[in-house]
């Protein structure tokens, strides 16, 4: 018997497993395959525009993702730096292999966490609560949680072509009877797609013809357990490049158009948004002359090179004409073909916002299962449900974050509240409050929560209390530094475009001016600061007008957050409410007015008959 089961060991199940053990709860974590766990099927990266953040708030609740990526990346590069703060977004290149080994190793010697080798085979039910999962060998574990986070796994089919094979990523074993006992215990499944580009042996590819991208020089981190030795110097770090498709590139797959399992009627499953297959960007984006790709290494130990924005579902006679008519390509050879796999997702709309199933109680359910797109995605959702699980356990109140304390509490309200009939993808555009969910404060947002549930232990808590004892005294103190006007700082004002001081004043009021920097003042004023320090202080002084407002307009949320509705509560038969209304918050059933203000299709008149109802 365990406390908490977590069947799949993709970077939803580990942050879910690991997020248990930290909260000291018997926790087994099955896998289909050990040396699997932590494998990245598709783009050997992690972070990017909103995802990077996200690994950051996966950080201050003590996840696993952030401190194994930072170990094993290839290249750290910041991004949106020429863009406000709000967006700023760390993404590495990851060694795959190394990625999985250290994620192995980890979690084989993680206290109160059992692994075990066996593919799932249906949920166990008493009634309408699970209590463990029957596995394909016939035996049974029992659990009083069990948290699904099966990825792409469950019922997958690989699609090249006019042809399909029961498979799952990476020709690893697909789960075929999962789905179907989720079914009938009453839950809603449907078909997703996405998929993957050809891989190439590097030393095949003319790089003379790509344009050279390096990372960023300067110590970027997603933990801030992470030191300066753990990560590789910048002069070590690897090159990415970037090419073009070229008209050559799209006649081919114009020409071949219906040879695509996406276009020949072989997929039935609804493919990303976000990260379409290269002939689905030629159809959607019909005007655009050329499209972008980025070639990326995979790992040290591996001779393959992975074409980033080249996914595809062509025939592999197709695709070796469409990647030679690629530039520095033309001679290359190809060591993996591109698929695209389809696979059976839990609609997310049954879903709490605590991520515990509306229908099987005890079971939750995190990752590519609930509808959404990448391995960052999935550890925000993986980390939540641990969590909660033990939560539930205990008989204590959900953990629920909201939209204005962190990226991961936009995604779940979005999954929760308006569902998706396509991979969810997180984009900053998504976040109202996104000034407030910055890189630099993750830990300032949410690393207290994480202490207090019992998932950051003593000696990081402290830790992190020094360090924002050092920020007040920092601000304190360059409050009370006063500069006067001299030919040095006229000299410095100047080359931002500013004109000469007419009259002294502290550094905190230079600190307010566009471009004007800490580091730009040490040897003017004499400072000696900690970079991570002075980046946050900048921040905070120079946005701070606009970081007050985002603060009132999420103090308004947090009202209608308070107001609870009823679980009893019968829309039916409000009869002054609209009649979509009616359907979707039965639907739906949100827990507080915030909530239901957030579904589409309710107006405003709906949630201001709803507040007097529940107000009465």
């Amino acid at each position: 018997m365990f406390d908490v089961i977590v069947v799949g060991a993709g970077h939803a199940g580990i942050e879910a497993a690991a997020a248990a053990a930290r909260m000291q709860k018997k926790t087994a974590l099955i896998t289909l395959n050990v040396d699997m766990m932590g494998s990245m099927p598709c783009n050997p990266s992690v972070g990017g525009p909103a995802k990077g953040i996200v690994v950051r708030e996966v950080d201050a609740l003590g996840g696993v993702m952030p401190y194994v990526a930072d170990k094993t990346a290839l290249q750290f590069k910041m991004l949106n730096t020429t863009k406000g703060p709000g967006v700023w977004s760390l993404r590495v290149q990851s060694d795959k292999e190394e990625y999985k080994k250290e994620m192995k190793r980890v979690l084989l010697n993680m206290p109160n966490l059992t692994v075990i080798e066996k593919a799932a085979h249906s949920i166990l039910l008493d009634g309408n609560k699970v209590t463990g999962i029957h596995c394909k060998d016939g035996c049974d574990i029992m659990g009083k949680t069990v948290v699904l986070t099966t990825g792409t796994y469950m019922t997958s089919t690989v699609l090249r072509g006019h042809t399909a094979i029961s498979s799952g990523p990476e020709e690893q074993e697909t789960v075929n009877t999962l789905s179907q006992s989720l079914r009938d215990a009453g839950i809603q499944t449907f078909r997703l797609k996405t998929g993957t580009p050809a891989r190439i042996y590097k030393d095949t590819i003319d790089f003379s013809k790509a344009d050279a991208q390096p990372g960023t020089n300067q110590f970027l981190r997603f933990s801030d357990t992470t030191r300066k030795e753990d990560v590789l110097p910048f002069d070590k770090q690897k090159l990415c490049y970037l090419i073009y498709t070229t008209p050559k590139t799209h006649e081919i797959i114009h020409e071949h158009l219906y040879d695509s399992a996406m276009y020949s009627g072989l997929v039935k499953g609804v493919g990303p948004r976000y990260c379409p297959s290269i002939e689905d960007k030629l159809v959607r984006f019909a005007d655009k002359e050329r499209h972008q790709l980025f070639l990326e290494p995979e790992s040290l130990s591996l001779d393959t090179i992975y074409i980033q924005g080249f996914s595809t579902s062509m025939p592999i006679d197709v695709q070796e004409k469409m990647v030679h008519s690629l530039p520095g390509l033309e001679n290359c050879v190809i060591k993996k073909y591109a698929y695209a796999i389809e696979y059976d997702a839990i609609n997310p709309l049954q879903m709490k916002p605590n991520m515990e199933n509306k229908i099987v109680e005890n079971l939750f359910t995190a990752g590519q299962v609930n509808g959404t797109s990448g391995y960052e995605e999935a550890a925000g959702q993986g980390i939540m449900a641990g969590i909660n699980a033990c939560l539930k356990i205990d008989g204590k109140e959900p953990f629920i974050l909201r939209r204005d304390e962190a990226y991961i509490g936009v995604m779940i309200d979005d999954l929760c509240t308006k569902g998706t009939n396509e991979p969810y993808r997180l984009l900053t555009s998504r976040a109202e409050y996104r000034l407030l969910l910055r890189h630099d404060n993750a830990d300032q947002r949410l690393l207290e929560k994480g202490y207090k549930l019992g998932v950051i232990d003593q000696k990081r808590y402290d830790a992190y209390l020094k360090k924002m004892e050092t920020i007040q005294n920092v601000k304190e103190e360059l409050a009370n530094v006063h500069i006067k006007p001299s030919s040095k700082i006229d000299a410095y004002l100047e080359t931002l475009g500013f004109e000469s001081l007419s009259r002294g004043c502290s550094v905190i009021d230079l600190l307010k001016r566009p471009k004007v920097t800490i580091a730009g003042l040490s040897s003017i004023a004499d400072l000696d600061i900690d970079e991570d320090i002075a980046n946050q202080i900048e921040i905070e002084i120079k946005y701070e007008g606009y970081i007050e407002k985002a603060k009132r307009d999420a103090r308004h949320l947090q009202q209608m957050e308070k107001v609870s509705i009823p679980a009893s509560i019968d829309y039916q038969s409000m009869d002054n409410l609209s009649l979509e209304a009616r359907q979707k918050l039965s639907q739906i059933q949100p827990s507080t007015l915030g909530q239901a203000s957030r579904i589409s299709g309710i107006n405003p008149s709906d949630i201001a008959i709803l507040a007097l109802y529940v107000k009465k």
